[in-house]
């Protein structure tokens, strides 16, 4: 069991609900911001990864940055911010998703933030009053002091927990974050009835079909330890869609199959002639679970369903991204 545990610690995914299931689960959370003087603290890890502090409301918040080796002071820089699930930890997230060795191939700054006890308030009923909104607008600020950070390639993206805040932030900071990518994750109701972004804005949800934790469907989240419901994945990405004034008919394609034994597909939808030149995309994992396709199968199928082989979820992201700048 303690290494069972250990191992749940390790993805940054899911957040054990009870020992007696050893459940792999989820915990979300949400509330508005204010931008203050933010100073920090850092200390070096391995790999060019640094830990940096900064204050926010009296409170010390951590992250993790990583710098590619190429920074160029006299360029500007895309700087894409990578959110943990619940339960998770920086460090972890960064290994799980491989940001940090896109990161140096490509010439990006990836910043990996950490939640309070490991969660993020992504706006649901009866999340923590944790203010995570105006952690992320220091935390740009505070990155954007020391380096030349490109203002209009902003990106936020994370998994479960993380995804659910990263649909927050394109919600409430539209107007400093170009675009969002969530994954195994949907917009909370109690979102969904408050949120009216400032701006256009681009969205990639990669969802798996049958995700045992935040079901594509929608609904009740019994799994996890908030509670709460979620639009389905449909129903976001309509959500978007209207926002963004898109064409309601998106080009579908279901993509060639790499791997025949991981019985998974992905169904990619594209809506376009949105406004501002943004983007709207589903990756709809057929047969997906709970998990980043393209990583490895960090826990048992009958916990979490099955991880696909067919993208890379890391790439595939990162390739939205450089898609859709702000205009």
């Amino acid at each position: 069991m303690r290494r069972f545990a250990k191992t749940l610690s390790r993805i940054g995914g899911l957040a054990l609900l009870t020992t007696a299931l050893c459940c792999a689960l989820l915990t979300l959370v949400g509330i508005t911001h204010r931008v203050r003087p933010a100073v920090h603290t850092f200390s070096q890890t391995s790999r060019g990864t640094a830990v940096r502090t900064v204050d926010v409301e009296n409170t010390h918040r951590t992250y993790w940055l990583h710098i590619p080796p190429s920074y160029d002071k006299t360029k500007l820089i895309p700087l894409v911010l990578v959110f943990h699930g619940g339960g998770g930890q920086p460090q972890q997230i960064e290994r799980h998703t491989g940001f940090s060795d896109l990161a140096d191939r490509d010439g990006f700054i990836v910043a990996y933030p950490e939640g309070i006890d490991k969660h993020w308030n992504d706006g649901r009923e009866n999340a923590p009053q944790v203010d995570d909104v105006e952690f992320v607008s220091a935390l740009i600020e505070d990155i954007a002091r020391s380096f030349n950070v490109d203002r209009k390639r902003i990106y936020a993206t994370g998994i479960s927990n993380g995804g659910m805040f990263s649909q927050r932030l394109a919600c409430e900071l539209s107007g400093t974050i170009a675009a969002i990518a969530s994954v195994a994750a949907s917009m909370p109701d109690a979102l969904a009835v408050r949120c009216k972004p400032a701006r256009p804005i681009s969205v990639l949800m990669i969802n798996g079909t049958d995700d045992p934790l935040i079901p594509y469907g929608g609904g009740a989240l019994p799994r996890t330890t908030v509670g709460g419901k979620v639009l389905s994945t449909p129903d976001t990405i309509k959500f978007w869609v209207d926002h963004n004034k898109c064409s309601q008919k998106p080009t579908s394609m279901l993509l060639p199959d790499q791997d025949q034994q991981d019985d998974t597909r992905v169904r990619r939808e594209n809506y376009t002639q949105c406004a501002s030149g943004v983007g709207v995309e589903l990756d709809a994992v057929e047969g997906g679970g709970h998990t980043l396709p393209g990583t490895r199968q960090y826990l048992p199928e009958r916990l979490i369903g099955k991880t696909s082989r067919e993208i890379n979820g890391s790439e595939t992201i990162w390739s939205f991204f450089k898609r859709h700048p702000a205009k």
